[in-house]
């Protein structure tokens, strides 16, 4: 059995990962900016101590696997990934960056033929209807909004934020796991519940089959060379087309519907 450390641990992902993980009788060491019984606090994502913190962690509790899941730290440990004492289970520090960031995952995604919403940048004119408004680096469903007419566009809008094409469709959440050899494991969740109606995160999923969101969710990985565990949303379109809305290079909050994902990672790890 292997020594886990999970960043986050008081969050959907964290939470959820920590108890598949102590499940199959592994260990976890949890790590939270907030004060949570059983757990580390530390650092907030954006604090120079993190790295270090982390590292000292890892040294200290003989941690063999280190999986980040809060969205905003992965950039800093994909970049800091070599330096630490154990496998880092996470992609690489140019997919981590793209995906990160919104904007340049759809223009990222134009620029390999794969379906995206038209998407523009928050000074820029936008005339189709109704449209999504949300920031470029954010966590789930904060700061989105759906707009229907071209009054209900925010006056103070600024770069930092996206404006995309609404797409009316089912919505779906992947869940993939991306081995360094060897098939990529995706499976499909539909989202039932969305906690602002029409937007937002999911309260609630099922297991569904749909080849044409598997399909699209595996060559974006492949084309932007993702690697370990793939939590995107992609949702039918106008034309009930798939179009990739974000990527969140992690295990996702609803992972524990998709057991098969934990499983390629453990058997790699082996």
């Amino acid at each position: 059995m292997a020594t886990f450390l999970i960043t986050g641990v008081g969050g959907p992902a964290g939470k959820s990962l920590s108890e598949q993980l102590k499940e199959r009788g592994h260990s976890v060491v949890g790590v939270d900016m907030v004060e949570i019984a059983g757990a580390l606090q530390g650092p907030r994502a954006d604090s120079p101590e993190l790295i270090p913190f982390l590292i000292r962690v890892v040294k200290e509790h003989s941690i063999d696997i280190f999986i980040p899941t809060v969205q905003d730290e992965l950039p800093f440990v994909a970049a800091a990934a070599p330096i630490f004492p154990c496998a880092v289970v996470l992609s690489d520090a140019s997919a981590v960056g793209i995906a990160h960031d919104k904007w340049l995952t759809a223009q990222f995604c134009l620029s390999r033929g794969l379906s995206v919403p038209e998407t523009v940048t928050g000074t820029e004119l936008f005339d189709e209807f109704p449209a999504v408004i949300k920031p470029r680096v954010a966590r789930g469903g904060r700061g989105v909004v759906v707009v229907d007419t071209q009054d209900n566009l925010p006056a103070d809008r600024d770069a930092a934020l996206i404006i995309q094409s609404f797409a009316p469709g089912d919505e779906f959440c992947p869940q993939l796991y991306i081995p360094a050899d060897g098939e990529i494991t995706c499976v499909v969740l539909k989202k039932t519940k969305l906690r602002e109606g029409r937007v937002g995160n999911a309260d609630a999923v099922e297991r569904t089959e749909h080849a044409e969101v598997s399909e699209l969710a595996t060559r974006i990985a492949r084309e932007l060379g993702l690697s370990g565990p793939i939590d995107m949303d992609i949702r039918m379109d106008r034309n009930n087309q798939p179009v990739l809305l974000e990527i969140n290079a992690r295990f996702g909050a609803n992972s524990a519907h998709a057991p098969e994902i934990l499983e390629a990672l453990l058997r790699e790890a082996q």
